[in-house]
C-alpha cells in the first residue's frame, strides 16, 4: 500500500459528500432530519453536522442511518 499524505481538506469534501448523499436519500425516502435521529437515536445536533459534512460518524452510526432511511450503506457512501 503506498503511503498517501494527510489531506484535510480532500476528508471535508469527501465528508461533505457522503453527508449530501444521506440528505439526498433521506429526502428521497420523504424522511425529516427527525424522524432519521429519533430512530438511532442521535442528538439532533450531530446529525445535523453529519448532513453538513461537519461530523465524523462512526460505521455502526452510517450503518444506523442506512438502515432507518431504508437504503444500502454503499448508495450512502458512494453516492
Amino acid at each position: 500500500m503506498r503511503d498517501l499524505p494527510y489531506d484535510d481538506d480532500w476528508l471535508l469534501r469527501e465528508r461533505r459528500r457522503i453527508g449530501r448523499c444521506i440528505r439526498d436519500a433521506r429526502i428521497d425516502h420523504n424522511l425529516t432530519q427527525e424522524a432519521v435521529f429519533l430512530a438511532i437515536p442521535l442528538t439532533r445536533s450531530f446529525y445535523q453536522q453529519i448532513e453538513a459534512g461537519q461530523a465524523n460518524p462512526s460505521l455502526e452510526t452510517l450503518l444506523r442511518i442506512a438502515r432507518v432511511i431504508g437504503t444500502p450503506i454503499s448508495d450512502l457512501l458512494l453516492g
